[in-house]
């Protein structure tokens, strides 16, 4: 591998480019995990994002906890008696209760995926 460089001041820098691919969308539990990252772990941060692999992981962390998010919540209401006929009968409840188990969940996700 062979490197270039360019002098700015006494300083010699290389010349490097961080190959990117499409890259994808990355949603609330990526974002998340990206600050988490540079706030709390700077070194893989750098790490990862000087080898161009931080987007990727974001975009995996943010699938992940999307499909566990709704796993979680899916669970939690038929364990709780969350359903249907709650919602034709008694819609304030259900969306009052169906906020709380998304809200539980999000809270489980973040824990597991996000800030670990």
């Amino acid at each position: 591998m062979e490197l270039t460089y360019h002098r700015k001041g006494d300083y010699l820098f290389p010349n490097l480019v961080i190959e990117t691919e499409n890259a994808p969308q990355i949603g609330k539990y990526g974002m998340l995990r990206k600050t988490y990252l540079k706030e709390n772990r700077p070194n893989w941060y750098q790490s990862m994002l000087a080898t161009g692999k931080l987007t990727r992981h974001l975009s995996e962390i943010d699938q992940r906890a999307n499909e566990r998010l709704e796993q979680l919540t899916e669970q939690m209401a038929r364990t709780e008696g969350v359903t249907e006929a709650l919602k034709e009968s008694d819609p304030m409840s259900w969306i009052q209760r169906m906020n709380n188990l998304r809200s539980r969940a999000d809270e489980i996700i973040l824990t597991e995926l996000v800030y670990s």
